[in-house]
């Protein structure tokens, strides 16, 4: 039983995304053909013939405007594939954790209240991928200092999904 939420995108951050990136640029839509692509918006994969987009989204960014954080430089932006109309969101009882397949690498990076990378670890999924991740999320939030974590991709340092502090 999954212990941490993970968060995908915000509604409200997934309308502003669909209109222009946090790069500014238009959001242009197409078709997914084969499938697979990690959506952020709904936390599963992509089917062949869904009409998705890939979308620059500065997450820390998004979550400072919320708390009055100042992450300064740490403020980062980078890709996420969104679905490109609106979605129902993550299913009601997710099974584990999205994104999530034994021996994949994660980067587990914590951030402190004013959005200051305060550390992280590398997370090799284990067979029993949920525990690895509860462990994982138990470990940073074990430190009081840790407000929020992103757990990215290390191939492409792509953001996966959030969890905050309970």
């Amino acid at each position: 039983m999954t212990t941490y939420e993970a968060r995908p995108i915000a509604p409200t951050a997934l309308d502003d995304l669909r209109k222009a990136d946090d790069a500014d640029r238009p959001c242009v839509p197409y078709t997914a053909t084969e499938g697979g692509e990690p959506l952020r918006c709904c936390l599963r994969a992509a089917g062949p013939g869904e009409r998705i987009a890939l979308v620059s989204y500065a997450p820390l960014r998004r979550w400072a405007a919320e708390t009055w954080a100042r992450p300064g430089a740490y403020d980062e932006q980078g890709p996420v594939f969104i679905h490109a109309e609106a979605c129902e969101g993550p299913a009601a009882a997710p099974d584990g954790y999205p994104f999530s397949r034994a021996g994949a690498l994660r980067t587990v990076r914590r951030y402190d209240a004013d959005g200051h990378i305060v550390g992280g670890r590398l997370l090799e999924i284990p067979a029993d991928e949920e525990r690895g991740y509860d462990d994982a999320l138990a470990e940073a939030f074990a430190d009081p200092e840790v407000a929020l974590v992103h757990v990215r991709a290390v191939e492409y340092g792509c953001f996966h999904f959030e969890v905050r502090r309970g």
